[in-house]
C-alpha cells in the first residue's frame, strides 16, 4: 500500500474513535508498527493529526456520534475485482422491473456499474448508490429519511416508523463483517438496527461477501445463517466454509474475477 493511501487511511480512522491506537493501524493498512508510527509522526509535523501515546488523534474530532464500522472510502479501495465480479453476479439475479433493496457497503456499490442499462426500482441507505445512479441510470431510486454518516456514506434511521415499513422488495443485497456458523455478522448496532427492517422488507436476502469475511468475527449477529437465501463469494472461499454454507441449504454462487476486473483493481490501488 502506498504512503498517500496510508495516511488517508490513517486520517479517516482518527475520526472514528477519541484515539486510533497503533495496532488499531496496523490492522487497517497492513503495514508494520514501525512504518505506521513513521507515518502518524510524518502526519504529526504536517499537523493534520495530533501524536498522542500508543496512538494518534484527530485534531478536530466528530462533534455527532459515530459508528463503529470501517469508512467507506477506507475499504472502497480494498479487493476491487473481487467485489466487482461479486456485484456483477448479483445483478444478474435482477430482472427488469424488479423491486430490490440494496443496502449501503463498497461491495454493493459494485452493483451500480452494472445498473446502469437496467431499469429497476431500487431502495436503498446508501448515498453514494442512490447518488450514483440518479446520475447514470434509469432507475426508480428511492431512500429512507434518517441522518446521513458521512464517513460510511448511508442513511441510518432511529424511528422505526419510517418510509422503509412502505417498500416491497423481491430481494435484498448486503455485504457484512463478517460471516460464521452463528450467522451474518455486523459490528455496530445501529447499521444491525437499521438492516434488520430492511430484511424484513424483502422475500430473498442476497449476500455479497469476498473469502475475507469468512475470517472474519464481530459480537454482533445481524441475522441467522438461514435467513440467507443466496451467497455470493470468490473462488478462494475456504473448504469449511463452502461446507457450511451449503449444509445450511444457502445457494452458492462463486464469481469469478474477469482480466477488466483486474484492471480496475490495479488502477484503484495506484
Amino acid at each position: 500500500m502506498h504512503e498517500r493511501e496510508r495516511h488517508r487511511i490513517i486520517l479517516s480512522a482518527v475520526q472514528e474513535k477519541p484515539v486510533a491506537t497503533v495496532q488499531d493501524l496496523v490492522e487497517l493498512t497492513s503495514a508494520s508498527e514501525a512504518t505506521i508510527r513513521r507515518d502518524i509522526a510524518a502526519l504529526h509535523v504536517q499537523g493534520r493529526l495530533r501524536r498522542v501515546r500508543g496512538g494518534a488523534e484527530a485534531l478536530h474530532p466528530a462533534q455527532i456520534g459515530s459508528l463503529a464500522a470501517k469508512p467507506f472510502r477506507v475499504s472502497e479501495s480494498e479487493n476491487v475485482a473481487k467485489k466487482r465480479a461479486i456485484a456483477r453476479e448479483a445483478v444478474a439475479l435482477c430482472t427488469e422491473g424488479d423491486a430490490i433493496i440494496i443496502n449501503g457497503g463498497t461491495t454493493t456499490f459494485q452493483m451500480v456499474h452494472y445498473l446502469t442499462t437496467r431499469r429497476l426500482q431500487v431502495f436503498t441507505n446508501s448515498f453514494a448508490i442512490a447518488e450514483h445512479l440518479v446520475k447514470h441510470s434509469k432507475n426508480q431510486v428511492m431512500l429512507p429519511g434518517g441522518s446521513i454518516y458521512r464517513d460510511q456514506s448511508i442513511i441510518l434511521s432511529p424511528f422505526e416508523n419510517d418510509v422503509t415499513r412502505n417498500f416491497y422488495a423481491r430481494r435484498m443485497f448486503m455485504g457484512a463483517q463478517g460471516v460464521g456458523a452463528l450467522g451474518v455478522m455486523e459490528q455496530d448496532a445501529l447499521i444491525i438496527q437499521a438492516e434488520q427492517k430492511l430484511i424484513n422488507q424483502a422475500d430473498e436476502l442476497v449476500l455479497m461477501v469476498d473469502s475475507s469475511k469468512f475470517q472474519r468475527r464481530s459480537s454482533l449477529i445481524l441475522c441467522p445463517l438461514d435467513r440467507v437465501c443466496t451467497l455470493i463469494t470468490d473462488d478462494a472461499i475456504p473448504d469449511s466454509a463452502r461446507t457450511m454454507i451449503e449444509n445450511a441449504g444457502i445457494k452458492l454462487i462463486i464469481a469469478g474475477a474477469t482480466a477488466a476486473d483486474q484492471a480496475t483493481e490495479s488502477s484503484s490501488a495506484a
